[in-house]
């Protein structure tokens, strides 16, 4: 029903940056939260940033001053423009939002399929 299509990965130098971004389709009413997190190789899932359909965000301090989160809710699109990056960055980025289906129904969680990001040193 609904999909969360991420691009923009790929592979840099330490000092470089890049921007991701994450489009979601599908049969969505609204949605309110959208975020990133990031998982490494033998390490859980973490937060990267966070953004309310009002504008506020969230960082974790590991990236709070490098990265920056932003959305177009028209068009249901959250992007992440990551600055300064570093080898212990590198991990696979997904996308999360939270969705709701109809005026009258809860909130869904959905991720997208992820994409790779390479921090060489």
């Amino acid at each position: 029903q609904v999909q969360l299509v991420e691009s923009g990965g790929g592979l840099v130098q330490a000092g470089g940056s890049l921007r991701l971004s994450c489009s979601a389709s599908g049969r969505i009413f609204s949605t309110n939260v959208m975020g990133w997190y990031r998982q490494a190789p033998g390490k859980q899932r973490e937060l990267v940033a966070l953004i309310t359909s009002g504008g506020i965000t969230n960082y974790p301090d590991s990236v709070k001053g490098r990265f920056t989160i932003s959305r177009t809710n028209a068009a249901n699109t959250v992007y992440l423009q990551m600055n300064s990056l570093k080898p212990e960055d590198t991990a696979v980025y997904y996308c999360n939002a939270r969705v709701r289906l109809g005026p009258m129904g809860g909130e869904y969680n959905y991720w997208g399929q992820g994409t790779q990001v390479t921090v060489s040193s």
